[in-house]
């Protein structure tokens, strides 16, 4: 009878453990989300030959929860916000397997599909937006870096439809950082250790959050992955934590990842920057068999040091 009853009590376990670690879709808004009511375009999905998924004409944002074993859970949670210019989301690379990465380690992820711009369809994204931030311009003009003032290095500052689009995907963040302390209990979050990391302009997005006004939307702690600022900085007095990694020769990003950490130090504020040498575009989870592989261990060693996370578990 007991070892029955131990094996009722193992089943139990392993049922509980694969439901947390089963991922679910939650909407941000009950109805449409404001200020994109008119939207008309249907979102689509695109396939890589790797498999990675890629969602553009996003309209109805949501977050995707991951969370980890209950076993292994340390009680912080992630807003993890996809890159894409704010055309598209890279959903995989920057979404969901950094999602898994934190699970691994303890650390519930929400993967947020914020809202981005409506394109044409298929085939006309690059007639209809233009260059991508960060990337070239016109084949006949010659590369030139911006020029960074208040740690804004938004390539595109006077183009009103990315505008808007930056301010709602910012606050489809909040509403996600909102989401997350509003289930500390059901989900095992710490609502004092909620943090937001974001991927290129999902970098943009993240920092768009921790420089609005305080509130339960801010973030506990940032992490921007070649994200500089899209819009101007004034660091305020109430700023969280920041960790940056970046390429040391990505196109107008490194300098804007350079001067966001500047500000960021100058108002006295925590803050830790890694360069990698090598390395001219995102990278996401991808290997390349060069020292920015180890991001996400130097992501994790600055948790620990933070006191975000303790270092308790093995992790694969």
């Amino acid at each position: 009878m007991r070892h029955r009853h131990l094996l009722v009590v193992a089943v139990f376990a392993i049922a509980a453990d694969a439901a947390a670690q089963t991922p679910s879709e939650i909407r941000l808004w009950p109805a449409k989300a404001p200020g994109s009511e008119a939207w008309t375009i249907s979102e689509t999905v695109t396939t890589s030959p790797s498999g990675d998924r890629t969602i553009a004409n996003v309209s109805d944002p949501s977050v995707t929860v991951f969370l980890p074993p209950p076993a292994i859970a340390t009680g912080t949670a992630i807003v993890v916000a996809p890159g894409g210019a704010l055309r598209v989301l890279g959903w995989d690379n920057e979404g969901v397997k950094v999602a898994r990465w934190l699970n691994d380690r303890g650390i519930a992820a929400l993967v947020l599909k914020y809202r981005t711009l409506q394109v044409a369809p298929a085939g006309a994204l690059g007639r209809a937006t233009g260059a991508p931030p960060g990337g070239p311009g016109p084949a006949a003009a010659p590369r030139q870096e911006l020029e960074i003032r208040k740690a804004n290095a938004n390539p595109e500052p006077d183009n009103p439809a990315l505008a808007d689009v930056l301010r709602m995907a910012i606050t489809d963040a909040q509403q996600a950082l909102r989401l997350a302390r509003r289930n500390t209990i059901s989900w095992g979050i710490d609502p004092a250790r909620v943090g937001i990391m974001g991927f290129s302009a999902g970098g943009g997005v993240a920092v768009g959050t921790a420089l609005a006004e305080r509130s339960d939307a801010s973030p506990d702690f940032l992490v921007s992955l070649y994200g500089p600022s899209l819009q101007e900085v004034d660091v305020p007095e109430d700023a969280p934590p920041l960790f940056i990694a970046v390429g040391a020769t990505h196109f107008n990003v490194t300098n804007g990842c350079l001067a966001l950490f500047a500000v960021w130090k100058a108002a006295g504020k925590p803050a830790e920057i890694h360069v990698y040498d090598q390395v001219s575009a995102g990278f996401g989870m991808s290997s390349r068999g060069l020292p920015v592989d180890s991001w996400p261990e130097r992501l994790f060693d600055w948790l620990v040091a933070r006191k975000l996370v303790v270092r308790r578990m093995a992790t694969r």
